[in-house]
């Protein structure tokens, strides 16, 4: 199953946010080829006329591979626990989804009709995480999921 993250922005290459993204990238596609999970790529899109969520959302749609199911990331979402989130991306693959893109909206969050478009809604908490870091967050679950599918011994329950 291909793992796609489809966010608003760009990750400069000079910032830690990109180090730390780049490195769960590359541990979930090493770590994740073997289970049928990934690989894991990254589409940024920026919305350069300032034009709002919903600009965005059109933004986020056109660069989602045609037929893949939607997950979108927003406080509003479902809170899962590190193997739940493991089981549900197990579920899809076994399910035999082909594409998978994580969409991550601007500053402003998500846009409401993107949001009621996607599969399934994900949440990392009430708080309110900055859009670039939440990139880091989604890439560190997917990569402790493959873990948990793997048995590996990153994931301590």
């Amino acid at each position: 199953m291909h793992l796609q993250v489809v966010a608003v922005g760009r990750l400069r290459a000079d910032r830690p946010e990109r180090a730390l993204f780049d490195d769960y990238r590359a541990r979930v596609n090493q770590i994740g080829r073997p289970l049928a999970l990934g690989p894991l790529t990254e589409i940024e899109v920026e919305d350069r006329r300032n034009l709002g969520r919903t600009a965005e959302a059109d933004l986020l749609v056109r660069a989602v591979p045609p037929g893949a199911r939607i997950v979108a990331l927003d406080e509003r979402g479902r809170q899962s626990t590190s193997p739940e989130f493991a089981a549900l991306l197990a579920r899809w693959r076994d399910d035999g989804i082909q594409d998978l893109a994580f969409v991550i909206g601007g500053a402003d969050g998500i846009a409401p009709e993107l949001r009621d478009r996607a599969q399934h809604v994900l949440s990392f908490g009430q708080m309110v995480w900055p859009h670039l870091l939440a990139r880091v967050l989604l890439a560190e679950q997917i990569y402790r999921a493959a873990t948990i599918l793997s048995g590996s011994p990153y994931h301590r329950a």
